[in-house]
């Protein structure tokens, strides 16, 4: 069975690409839950995002950010000394922040899902000619984030925030040999970009 190159592991990263990467995602806290480990994984690696996972969910209530934009200086210091959490003060504030931030695009939007798939109008993008998969950034996530920053996220940068774009299916970045490309493009919205 062909797969995308990156995640041939036989591992963590394999099964996260089969089970979740790139499948359109609908669902407000998972949304919560990809951006705050994207907040995490600023200058590491997604493989040890992933290993971490459990600990974050310990650490941010299994990501309800509704709980977490509550969350007060206790709150970070018990997350500080999590044994095997990542010990960054700025990137645990961030995703405090960022919930509340979250809250308000769900009361403006009825819900966060609803605002980002707005961007796409609901289509899943298949950029033609980024089947390299170099591309770190584009156009759609220099937006969205530029938006998300106004709004007041941090650490949502154009290229984390491409990342998670690849992670919930606003951009299929799976290779067209990887056996998850033709079901995703036939039981899902699609748009195909010249760019």
């Amino acid at each position: 069975m062909e797969r995308c190159k990156w995640c041939c592991d036989n591992g963590i990263l394999q099964k996260y690409h089969d089970e979740e990467w790139g499948i359109p995602l609908h669902d407000d806290r998972k949304h919560f839950e990809y951006i705050s480990m994207e907040v995490m994984q600023c200058g590491l690696s997604w493989t040890l995002m992933l290993k971490k996972r459990d600990i974050f969910k310990k650490c941010f209530d299994n990501f309800d950010y509704e709980k977490i934009a509550l969350y007060n200086e206790n709150d970070i210091e018990r997350i500080l000394s999590t044994e095997g959490m990542i010990r960054s003060r700025a990137k645990i504030s961030a995703i405090i922040g960022n919930a509340k931030v979250f809250l308000s695009i769900i009361d403006e939007f009825g819900s966060f899902d609803s605002f980002l798939w707005s961007f796409t109008e609901g289509y899943t993008y298949i950029y033609l000619n980024d089947k390299d998969l170099h591309v770190a950034k584009n156009e759609l996530s220099e937006k969205i984030s530029a938006e998300l920053k106004k709004r007041g996220f941090k650490y949502l940068g154009p290229i984390t925030l491409y990342s998670h774009l690849q992670a919930c299916g606003i951009i299929n970045s799976h290779s067209p040999d990887c056996f998850m490309y033709d079901g995703l493009v036939k039981n899902n919205p699609v748009k195909y970009i010249e760019d």
